[in-house]
Parts: structure tokens; C-alpha cells; sequence
């Protein structure tokens, strides 16, 4: 190939993340590393802006996931080949062994790295590509990977409006907006500020009643009345109990294609 291959590394441990990038650097130096990205929004926004060649995605990230993050991208960067990296054994994640789909384990070893290298350079080649077997595979590994041991998600917020504080029941949130220095918080009621940032937010909220739309937005999808795409793609939500829509950025689109 006569241009220099991209890609994008998705991983919310810094650790890993840095691991993966140096070995990467060391074995295929000719690749260009576009985007490192600590969370599932900032991979699909990497994804839509960069459409890189190779992604190498962790299963496992707030918010969204590497796994929410794959199915988005055979609509955002169809030309993408996805690389899971996972902490899981070999008995968790056989599934990957059916398909044309890679996966490296933590801690990533050379070797690994290297016959997976040369796999994606041979696609590269070829032009392969099956978006079918990777949403297959998607699908698969989101019904039987093991559930996550978390603690539970958040019941109450405190938040100020002016001089005072209020404790909110985060299912009355309607959505979270991120401004330079707060989140602000939105119910029926009004408003109220928040000091913490929305990246440590939404790794404690619900991650099936709270969706991130936006680089700045998390809805709460109980309070979503509909949702319209525009020509260009993007979208806009409508809310049942405010009168201002939400923008959908392109990038998180796909993940709302049932709505």
C-alpha cells in the first residue's frame, strides 16, 4: 500500500492505553496513531471524524463500551477493522476464535501483538471486510460476557442552585449538560450546578436508563419523547416535560437506530 495505515486506541486505563501505543510503536512503526482516547464518546467520535484502518477497542470502559462502540462504527467507519482488547480468558471469549474479528488479552504480549499485526496488514491488502460477522460477534459477546461488578448506580445527587444545595433523585434528571467548570443538572423543576465532570458522572449512573448524546450531554432515555435525523445525519431529541430539544451529535447516532 503506498499510504501509511491509521488507527485509534480506545482504553480507559491509562496504563494499557500507554502499553498498547509503545508496543504498537515498536512493532509497526509505519502505522499512525490518530487518537488515544479514555472513553467509549471519545472513540466514537474518533471513529466518525478519523475513520481510521485498525481500532483497538477495550471491552470494558464507562459509559459506553468497546462493544457499544464496535456496532457503531460499521455505520460510522464501515472500512474499520476492530481489534477488542479485553482482561478475559480464553473460555470467555472463544467466540472471537469463530469469526474474522481479533482480540488481544491483558496484559498485550509482543507475540500476540505480532501474529495480530499481520493479520490486519493481509486484510489491508486484501481489502476484507465483514461488518456482518463483526455485529454478529457484537451481539453475541454482549448476551454472555461476564457482568461487570460495579457498585450500584447513583440514587441521589446534591447540587447547588445559588447559595443553596438541593438533594435531586437522579430519576428525576432529565438530562446532564457539561459546562467549562460544572455539569448542570436539569429536572422539571429548573436547573442546578454540579462539580463533577461528566466523564466520572456517567461511570455512576445507569448505563441502561442514561446515554450519552453528545460530548457534552448525557439523557436520561425515560424522559425522551422522540428522536428526528436531519439530512446531514445528525439528530435532535425531543423531551416530554421541556420545551428545548437535545442535539445527537453524527458520531452517537447509530447507537439510537431503534428509537
Amino acid at each position: 500500500m503506498n499510504r501509511a495505515l491509521t488507527c485509534v486506541i480506545a482504553e480507559d486505563e491509562r496504563i494499557f492505553r500507554d502499553a498498547l501505543a509503545a508496543l504498537l510503536a515498536t512493532q509497526w512503526p509505519e502505522l499512525q496513531l490518530v487518537a488515544l482516547c479514555e472513553d467509549g464518546g471519545e472513540a466514537l467520535e474518533a471513529l466518525a471524524e478519523h475513520r481510521p484502518d485498525v481500532a483497538f477497542l477495550d471491552i470494558r470502559m464507562p459509559g459506553l463500551n468497546g462493544l457499544d462502540v464496535a456496532a457503531a462504527s460499521t455505520e460510522l467507519s464501515p472500512d474499520t477493522q476492530v481489534v477488542f482488547v479485553t482482561a478475559y480468558n480464553q473460555y470467555a471469549i472463544d467466540a472471537f476464535d469463530k469469526g474474522a474479528i481479533d482480540y488481544l488479552l491483558k496484559p498485550v504480549e509482543p507475540k500476540r501483538l505480532a501474529a495480530t499485526i499481520a493479520r490486519l496488514q493481509a486484510r489491508a491488502v486484501s481489502g476484507e471486510r465483514d461488518t456482518s460477522a463483526l455485529a454478529a460477534l457484537v451481539q453475541q459477546l454482549q448476551q454472555n460476557l461476564p457482568a461487570r461488578e460495579a457498585s450500584e448506580p447513583l440514587v441521589w445527587l446534591t447540587a447547588s442552585t445559588g447559595k443553596e444545595s438541593r438533594l435531586i433523585l437522579v430519576d428525576d434528571v432529565l438530562y446532564f449538560q457539561s459546562d467549562s467548570k460544572y455539569t448542570t443538572v436539569v429536572t422539571r423543576e429548573g436547573e442546578a450546578l454540579l462539580r463533577t465532570p461528566l466523564r466520572e458522572l456517567i461511570a455512576r449512573l445507569d448505563a441502561k436508563q442514561f446515554k450519552q448524546i453528545h460530548r457534552g450531554t448525557i439523557v436520561n432515555l425515560k424522559a425522551v419523547a422522540a428522536i428526528t435525523r436531519d439530512e446531514t445525519g445528525r439528530g435532535s431529541m425531543r423531551l416530554k416535560d421541556r420545551p428545548e430539544s437535545l442535539a445527537v451529535s453524527l458520531s452517537y447516532m447509530p447507537l439510537f437506530k431503534a428509537m
